[in-house]
């Protein structure tokens, strides 16, 4: 297994290039198997573990999937085996987003119930329900969601509670159903927007996204498309705590800072200063170049993570680590998944004053963290243990590091050129 080695105490200057988004690129690779002709052509698609599962999903079911560097073509007009197996889908959870463009197209689909982080339950029922609604007849059984309909139907569907996959899996499902789905109490995320984007330029008839409410006419068919992936908020975010923690001063080039109110505002709080550069600073869908610089000493600042537009659940992690470095207490709140706190006791390895009661995690900063021996349980925690090593004294080693490449497109030589002292061991056989 690869580890992670970091020499902290290193300020880091210079500027680095946000990559896509992962979780905007994912349903958007799988939204092609909804075109039954043609290739479409995605840029600035990150080159992670995650987009090689569902490029590898893609192509055991038939679809002709070309990758090189950030660019992935796909197409899926030859897809004849209608299943996501154990295999593939047991790595990554998204590879459910599969089975509503299968059902939707073919009328048949087999899904293997999915994997991926242990951070807690996540349930796929909210998929499961909405597509019986719309007229699909689904069974669970021997590990696998099995779905069969003839065509799928509008119908009126509310969430039980927002979710990211289930509304993406529903509006794709809806783009060729007969007649109107709304979707209420729909997620908001960005990365969901960028799916409707993509759709609707594929020729669906969506409006609503980024409300809570998503209304989809469904159409008889859809058309390739060249679509470019909005870049990763998350990875710009988790950059800025870099600077942070650094006592860095540097530029983020393609940084979606409008889609980032929540965590700019928190960070600003806590002591860092972020500002667009350029003649106007104007969010595009490729982001603006913004400049962040270190103020110590933090502040303690407290977050309850929610559901978009509220402080991310990816978030919660890295903005921890911050949070060891400030004066005074905070208080993390988790709300979304129920055991995001595995991180914890590895910061404690290095030195974090850190008490877990229930949801909330209590940090009393110390200003400081020593280097130790650590491993990664996910790939928010990876990435909050890397900025740890980077604020630490002396060195921090991280082990199961797999988890950091499933999120993060060459994480390690990024921080390299912004001055870090960090590299990859990678392990023999």
């Amino acid at each position: 297994m690869d580890k992670i080695l970091v020499k902290g105490g290193h300020r880091l200057a210079g500027e680095v290039v946000v990559s896509g988004a992962k979780n905007a690129a994912l349903p958007i690779l799988a939204s092609s198997l909804l075109v039954s002709g043609g290739r479409s052509r995605f840029s600035n698609v990150p080159r992670l573990r995650d987009i090689s599962t569902i490029c590898t999903l893609l192509s055991t079911m038939g679809a002709k999937v070309y990758a090189h560097e950030e660019v992935v073509e796909i197409d899926a007009s030859g897809v004849s085996i209608l299943e996501a197996s154990y295999d593939l889908v047991k790595t990554m959870r998204a590879s459910i987003l599969v089975l509503g463009p299968l059902l939707a197209r073919f009328g048949e689909a087999s899904v293997s119930l999915p994997g991926g982080c242990a951070i807690g339950a996540r349930p796929v029922n909210l998929h499961i329900s909405g597509l019986e609604m719309m007229g699909a007849k689904i069974r669970v059984e021997h590990g696998y969601i099995h779905g069969q309909a003839q065509r799928l139907h509008g119908a009126d569907i509310t969430f039980d509670l927002p979710t990211v996959t289930g509304t993406e899996n529903l509006m794709m499902a809806a783009s060729l159903a007969r007649g109107t789905t709304v979707l209420r109490n729909a997620a908001r995320e960005p990365e969901v927007c960028d799916l409707a984007i993509c759709l609707r330029q594929m020729g669906a008839r969506i409006m609503g996204e980024g409300t809570a409410t998503i209304s989809i006419e469904g159409v008889d068919k859809l058309h390739p498309v060249e679509y470019e992936i909005m870049p990763d908020r998350i990875e710009a975010a988790t950059l800025m705590v870099a600077s942070g923690v650094t006592n860095g001063d540097f530029l983020i080039k393609n940084c979606p800072l409008d889609k980032m109110a929540a965590e700019v505002a928190k960070l600003q709080e806590a002591g860092l200063a972020i500002s667009p550069v350029g003649k106007n600073g104007e969010p595009g869908h490729n982001g603006v170049d913004v400049r962040v610089v270190s103020q110590r000493p933090f502040t303690s600042v407290d977050v309850k993570t929610m559901p978009y537009p509220g402080f991310a659940t990816d978030m919660q992690a890295q903005f921890m680590v911050l949070m060891c470095l400030a004066r005074g207490t905070s208080v993390i709140t988790e709300t979304v998944f129920e055991n995001r706190f595995m991180h914890v006791f590895e910061l404690q390895r290095m030195g974090a004053d850190i008490e877990v009661e229930g949801r909330s995690a209590i940090t009393k900063g110390s200003g400081k963290l020593s280097g130790a021996p650590v491993m990664a349980s996910d790939l928010r925690a990876s990435a909050s243990l890397v900025l740890a090593g980077l604020a630490a004294e002396g060195e921090t080693i991280i082990s199961r590091v797999y988890h950091l490449d499933r999120g993060y497109y060459q994480f390690e030589k990024k921080l390299q050129a912004l001055g870090a002292h960090i590299r990859r061991e990678t392990a023999t056989a």
